[in-house]
């Protein structure tokens, strides 16, 4: 079968699915967000949401959406920090887009004090208004489609079974007619051997064209590249480590990065504006982190101060085990709206 069929049951099988059975997250799980790692995460992302709302001329009724919402810990720490906004806070309706059931319990029971809330199978499910859009570490699920080139073309990439019952991949026999036409220039020159990944673009064309027809914004925040380019990204995390994403399937989160220019070209191909992107590290020292963090510490005990700060070197910093280059952040929006808090301020980011 095609890699992204692989990948679509091993998250999203009814009955076995990694992403319809348990919670992934934490300790106790497979890996660890941002929001789990800090409160001044989703703080943040609260007070951006704030901005934006100002810019789009503070509507009476906002329609707040997180897809992949996790535990809703970082929906918590964003209306926390909303609540000195009573206008905009009572403006408020929020939105998760979950399909786990498991995780729909937790953010239940994360969130039992919010209201005008909902949840919601699809973002097609959320009814129409303006909308600010928060989409943290939910691109890089969404199934890859992979080719690999050989000698007489782009083949799709697909995973067999051997005698013995041991998956492997292995290219489809025939290629792809006329694929390396729509391939972007630095693939094209890529050597034989070479795999290149894509998703459909349908999932950011509805936020693009959600927001530019009703009003708004959506963050994406996720991991992955800027520029279009052949590498092999799929993979497997299971208890905070890599693993071979062949291996236990549904028994681990497979992931790959995400390529943040198809993003930005799909999304204005349908017309929306694109603000971005940036590294993480750089939107949270622009939103203000440090100044955040120093006042935590402030009124903290020594070992709270720590982590605080250990906190802020894991969200910012550029080196081993820091979360701050490898992860990207770029806004879509209405055309109208021609700067965006941490994104539109500064010169884009141009290394990868």
């Amino acid at each position: 079968m095609p890699v992204w069929r692989y990948m679509e049951l091993c998250l999203m099988h009814p009955r076995y699915g990694y992403y319809v059975s348990r919670d992934p997250l934490g300790r106790e799980g497979d890996f660890t967000t941002a929001p789990e790692i800090s409160q001044m995460f989703g703080e943040l992302l609260g007070l951006w949401t704030a901005s934006v709302w100002r810019a789009i001329g503070s509507p009476a009724t906002l329609r707040l959406i997180e897809l992949g919402p996790g535990r809703g810990t970082m929906m918590a720490d964003a209306l926390r920090a909303l609540r000195v906004l009573p206008p905009l806070y009572q403006a408020l309706n929020i939105h998760l887009v979950e399909v786990n059931p498991v995780l729909r319990e937790r953010q239940s029971a994360t969130l039992a004090n919010v209201r005008n809330i909902a949840w919601h199978d699809s973002i097609d499910d959320v009814p129409d208004g303006p909308s600010i859009i928060l989409a943290n570490e939910y691109f890089d699920v969404l199934p890859i489609r992979q080719m690999v080139r050989l000698e007489n073309g782009w083949h799709e990439r697909t995973v067999g079974m051997d005698a013995n019952g041991n998956l492997y991949f292995a290219p489809a026999p025939e290629p792809v007619p006329h694929f390396e036409v729509l391939l972007p220039p630095l693939v094209r020159a890529a050597p034989i051997g070479a795999v290149f990944e894509w998703r459909p673009d349908g999932e950011i064309m509805k936020l693009a064209t959600r927001v530019r027809d009703q009003d708004g914004a959506a963050l994406i925040i996720d991991y992955g590249h800027l520029r279009s380019d052949a590498g092999d990204t799929f993979q497997a995390i299971v208890r905070h480590s890599f693993a071979d994403p062949l291996k236990a399937p549904g028994q681990a989160d497979v992931t790959a990065h995400v390529d943040f220019q198809a993003l930005a070209r799909a999304a204005e191909d349908v017309g929306a504006l694109v603000h971005g992107p940036v590294t993480q590290g750089d939107f949270l020292k622009r939103l203000g982190v440090e100044a955040r963090a120093a006042g935590l510490m402030a009124k903290a005990s020594p070992e709270v101060s720590a982590d605080v700060a250990g906190a802020l070197k894991r969200l910012t910093d550029t080196g081993r085990g820091g979360m701050g280059s490898m992860f990207k952040v770029m806004a879509i929006s209405d055309p109208r709206l021609t700067s965006i808090a941490g994104l539109s301020d500064q010169p884009d980011e141009t290394e990868q």
